[in-house]
């Protein structure tokens, strides 16, 4: 299997870069597209859809492509896949739910391949990860392999929107099934972050609201406990400084602990709305804000991966989240070029609002402020 990567500013970058990439007898059958969503995306898409190429993609809060970051533009990879090794599904909340779609997408993928895998991205869809985890699981009856990301929208929080041709939605779920007889698929959800504190009780909540930890308003704790100064004098603000420098770990029995990133605050109830859920009950810490241990920790689970199971890659797909990017500031530039380094091969990807993988003692899910890598090489 080939992959080809390019990026451009205007849809017309996009033609020529596409036109230059067919030389030499290039017959590619899908396109990944990551793109602004200031973006054209209908004009975008039109571009492959005229060769019949198939396309997965996503809005961004940020673009990058082996080993560069961009913002504002388009970022594509380009795959000679064998079309009976994938199918495309785009499914949107609506009439059903996301729990629905996601068994939808499951069970479509159990009739099309004996060993589905699935590389995902969904629309606003940032309470229903888990949601989506649980549906695909169901309806292919038993534990998948599941990659992907949640669309973002350069940190509007207005709309991020899944997209293939001729379908984009902000409550889209977009599945791409690949056949894993066909093609080898292994990756890694992998975060870095280190705890610090006491554990702490989520002690009410409703879906990805937390309303209190340690039965103080959730804001008021994260505020003083940690420290930090932030004016939130109108309405429901982006509190992303707090979410990206101080995430909270979900800690769980005998498995790595799930990261959550606080997206969004509620003044008048002190309330912190995260980019995922977070049960009632949950026991917590807060996380240390990141340095280059954190890279080092990505890296060496990621040589893992390519030392135990996946030597060689074709292509390489990464959904790493935004808080990541404000966080570790330059610094991400250093951990995207050294995790395209472990395997030295093409990759795309895009900064997200959420990731679906799987840690390395945890099972598919979804998590926050965590880098999903994703290698794929033909058998």
């Amino acid at each position: 299997m080939i992959a080809k990567t390019f990026k451009g500013k205007t849809t017309e970058e996009i033609q020529t870069a596409f036109q230059e990439s067919l030389k030499n007898d290039f017959k590619p059958t899908l396109a990944i597209v990551f793109l602004s969503i200031k973006q054209d995306i209908d004009a975008i898409c039109e571009i492959f859809n005229k060769e019949g190429i198939v396309i997965l993609g996503a809005t961004t809060s940020g673009e990058f492509i082996d080993g560069e970051i961009e913002e504002g533009s388009v970022t594509v990879m380009l795959l000679d896949l064998h079309p009976d090794y994938f199918k495309l599904i785009f499914l949107e909340t609506g009439t059903e739910t996301t729990l629905e779609n996601a068994i939808q997408l499951g069970v479509e993928g159990k009739n099309a391949f004996s060993n589905p895998a699935f590389i995902i991205v969904s629309g606003w869809l940032s309470n229903e990860g888990e949601n989506i985890i649980e549906g695909i699981t169901s309806g292919c009856g038993g534990e998948v392999t599941i990659f992907g990301g949640m669309a973002g929208d350069d940190l509007s929080l207005d709309g991020p929107v899944a997209f293939t041709y001729g379908k984009s939605s902000d409550q889209g779920l977009l599945g791409l099934i690949i056949d894993e007889d066909k093609i080898e698929i292994n990756g890694i959800a992998t975060c870095g972050w280190k705890a610090i504190g006491t554990t702490k009780t989520i002690t009410k909540s409703e879906g990805n609201i937390v309303y209190t930890i340690d039965d103080k308003p959730a804001l008021d704790m994260i505020i003083k406990y940690l420290g930090v100064e932030y004016d939130f004098d109108t309405g429901k603000e982006i509190v992303t400084q707090i979410g990206a420098y101080y995430p909270l770990q979900m800690e769980r029995e005998n498995v790595a602990p799930v990261m959550r990133t606080a997206m969004l605050a509620n003044r008048e109830d002190r309330s912190l709305i995260c980019a995922g859920n977070v049960p009632q009950g949950s026991k917590v810490k807060f996380s240390l804000p990141p340095d280059f241990d954190a890279i080092e920790i990505v890296v060496k689970e990621c040589q893992e991966i390519k030392n135990e199971k996946q030597p060689e890659a074709d292509a390489l797909i990464m959904f790493s989240c935004v808080s990541r990017h404000l966080s570790f500031g330059i610094l991400i530039q250093e951990e995207i070029e050294q995790v395209q380094e472990v395997w030295d091969a093409p990759m795309v990807g895009f900064f997200t609002y959420g990731e679906f993988g799987k840690s390395k003692t945890g099972k598919h899910e979804f998590h926050n402020n965590t880098c999903c890598i994703v290698a794929l090489k033909e058998k």
